[in-house]
């Protein structure tokens, strides 16, 4: 039996949809405790429909808050048929946690504007909501609120809240030349996954053993939250920023913020098994793959050399290359030579509207 479609308005979407999957978010919050002393408690969320959520804080504290856009339709892989509204709703929470990771925060509460178009039924716009919540619960926080209504079509945006002790946050601008700059997991998957499925060129191996992993950088991407705060509070870490932008920009933006220059090993960058299958397939360089314009949402980090052993013995990594005095990000290669770094860099004023992120 078929069943109609429902299309109803703001508030009863506010009172059937929000309120049940956002409900009793005081009793679900998870109090921030400090032992340097200080916390964080939630006094009113989403459930309590007032025009604001309301936090507590205590003691000293550096309230860390970041906001990113995700084009809803528009996201090139959502119109291929290889997301759904889900999936949107989960990377928008991704997205912008990650950003909270990269500063050693823990993440406190995410408010989330979705605007939906009058043809969306209300099971579509659940499975967004389910996919923000789902995602804050994965990263240790709440949707506090936001804001829902119509538009032209769907818009998703989002603005995460963390907290650290006060001076703890971790920012891409303290690198100091001789420091081991360091990679929380390999990159590349998110890129190699668009670059794949937009050559439409299939490959039965690919098809098989590659693409559910590629894609799931995509659908369930993984904001390092633990990763993050470890580094923050060993205490040795004396930069950091997310891979959002690639592996590539992300060296260049913490070298420029820094006043350093780094020199990337060839050895020791790591390559995923997908990522040089879909090279190989379509006659890409791996490295360009990897350094690229590839959305994986890892950490970047720069630690003194004499502290890299200890903090290995508690956190895994990759060490990829090390901090010079002299400006410039270059890649030393096997041969012996040295080189720019391959791929391309992400701008967010793109000559593709249509490209990764659209």
């Amino acid at each position: 039996m078929s069943t109609e479609p429902v299309f109803s308005d703001e508030p009863t979407r506010l009172a059937d949809t929000i309120v049940r999957i956002f409900g009793d978010q005081v009793g679900e919050f998870a109090p921030v405790r400090w032992p340097e002393g200080g916390a964080v408690d939630l006094i009113a969320g989403a459930d309590a429909q007032d025009d604001c959520a309301v936090f507590r804080l205590s003691g000293d504290h550096d309230l860390v808050v970041g906001s990113d856009y995700v084009r809803g339709p528009k996201f090139r892989l959502y119109e291929m048929g290889h997301l759904d509204e889900y999936d949107l709703g989960y990377y928008l929470v991704a997205a912008n946690v990650s950003d909270i990771a990269a500063m050693g925060a823990t993440p406190i509460g995410v408010l989330s504007v979705v605007r939906y178009p009058p043809d969306m039924t209300d099971d579509l716009f659940e499975r967004v909501m389910q996919g923000i919540h789902d995602a804050c619960s994965r990263f240790g926080c709440l949707n506090v609120g936001g804001d829902i209504g119509g538009a032209e079509r769907l818009i998703l945006s989002a603005t995460a809240l963390g907290v650290c002790p006060g001076g703890g946050s971790l920012l891409r601008s303290g690198a100091k030349p001789g420091d081991v700059v360091c990679l929380t997991s390999p990159t590349g998957l998110a890129g190699a996954a668009m670059a794949y499925l937009r050559a439409d060129k299939p490959d039965d191996v690919i098809d098989e053993q590659h693409l559910a992993t590629m894609l799931a950088n995509w659908k369930r991407p993984h904001a390092r939250v633990h990763e993050g705060r470890a580094l923050r509070a060993s205490g040795v870490v004396t930069s950091c920023q997310d891979t959002s932008d690639g592996l590539k920009a992300t060296l260049e933006s913490i070298a420029s913020a820094s006043g350093v220059g780094i020199t990337v090993q060839e050895r020791d960058l790591p390559i995923p098994e997908g990522v040089a299958a879909v090279a190989e397939h379509l006659d890409l360089d791996p490295l360009g793959v990897v350094m690229g314009d590839s959305v994986d949402f890892e950490l970047v980090f720069t630690v003194a050399r004499a502290e890299v052993e200890g903090l290995a013995e508690r956190l895994d990594f990759h060490r990829i290359g090390v901090v010079r005095q002299d400006a410039g990000v270059v890649l030393a290669r096997g041969d012996g030579t040295v080189t720019p770094l391959p791929g391309k860099a992400w701008r967010h004023v793109s000559d593709d509207p249509g490209g990764r992120r659209a």
